[in-house]
């Protein structure tokens, strides 16, 4: 924190602060992964109130901070070989999909209602009767954010948040490859023709002789399957980060940006660093990426114990006690 927040009368504390940088990031997960009232917070980390206020009020600006100079945390479109690999990916599991690299969907998060007539009818979304954010998120098949527009009133309609990414479309993807996305998102008009792929409406007329119509219909099938991976990682943002189903401080706007960023920012990390991701583990053979990984998953019966310790891979992240 910015300032000492110990008593100047009692004990000694290194660096006068009530934690140190592991327990203040420790306090930060805690609140962005849960739902729990500050007092919970005060109880876990034995802190009186303004000092837990202190701790998530500073420590929130460090930590984007912090993420923003860490590669796995990046939201980037993207660039190059990495189309090719993204697709190839897709194509493993649905041959017909040739050129889809992700998907694409909106995301609601709910926020408080603002005593400011302009704001609270801006926030307030018919549809679902409640006040919102809205945000509008692009993943890959590997599950990280490519793309993110955040933080936007929650009456706007999906396909208006996205056109900073119908110009990534347009601009700055190679021909022949699109991102799958449900039908509130445009898919004919020029700036964007053929870069997005929708399945079909509910009620829509297909004509042409049998065999194109199955081969039509089995498109759309792979379809389907595969926009559902934007519903998963909607639910691994919402799910992982309980903050963000709390609602949302309506009057202060650059804080609410900042918590949402945070949030996608972690998410990237935690699906590239610890491979929590359910996108990335149905579409990466991620426990066969290396040849000990592939030696567990195909020999794992027969190792013996201390092997399998050997070959831990998650063992990396606990903490080990070694005596002098």
């Amino acid at each position: 924190v910015a300032r000492s927040d110990v008593s100047p009368h009692g004990n000694p504390r290194p660096n006068r602060r009530s934690l140190d940088a592991s327990g203040a990031l420790g306090l930060l997960l805690h609140y962005l992964n849960s739902t729990m009232h500050e007092i919970s917070l005060q109880q876990i980390f034995a802190l009186i109130p303004a000092t837990v206020s202190r701790y998530v009020t500073s420590g929130l600006p460090m930590l984007l901070h912090t993420l923003h100079s860490m590669p796995d945390a990046t939201i980037q479109w993207p660039s190059g070989p990495d189309f090719e690999r993204c697709s190839a990916l897709v194509v493993a599991r649905h041959p017909r999909l040739e050129g889809a690299f992700g998907s694409i969907d909106g995301l609601k998060l709910p926020v408080q209602t603002s005593e400011d007539l302009d704001i609270e009818n801006a926030t307030y979304n018919g549809w679902l009767s409640e006040h919102f954010v809205s945000s509008v998120l692009a993943f890959s098949a590997e599950g990280v954010v490519i793309a993110a527009r955040t933080n936007a009133p929650g009456s706007w309609h999906d396909s208006r948040l996205a056109t900073q990414i119908y110009t990534r479309l347009r601009l700055n993807t190679p021909p022949g490859y699109y991102i799958v996305a449900d039908t509130a998102f445009p898919r004919g008009t020029n700036a964007v023709d053929g870069r997005i792929r929708a399945p079909l409406k509910h009620g829509q007329v297909l004509r042409g002789s049998a065999a194109e119509i199955e081969e039509h219909m089995a498109f759309n099938r792979e379809l389907l399957s595969y926009r559902q991976t934007a519903e998963w990682g909607m639910r691994g943002i919402q799910g992982a980060f309980g903050r963000l189903r709390v609602p949302l401080d309506i009057n202060n706007q650059d804080a609410r940006s900042d918590l949402i960023e945070i949030c996608l920012r972690l998410h990237n990390l935690r699906a590239i660093r610890v491979g929590i991701n359910q996108i990335r583990t149905v579409y990466m053979k991620y426990w066969q990426a290396t040849e000990d990984d592939t030696e567990v998953w195909q020999d794992f019966e027969n190792m013996l114990f201390s092997e399998q310790r050997k070959k831990d891979r998650v063992s990396r992240f606990h903490v080990t006690l070694e005596y002098q």
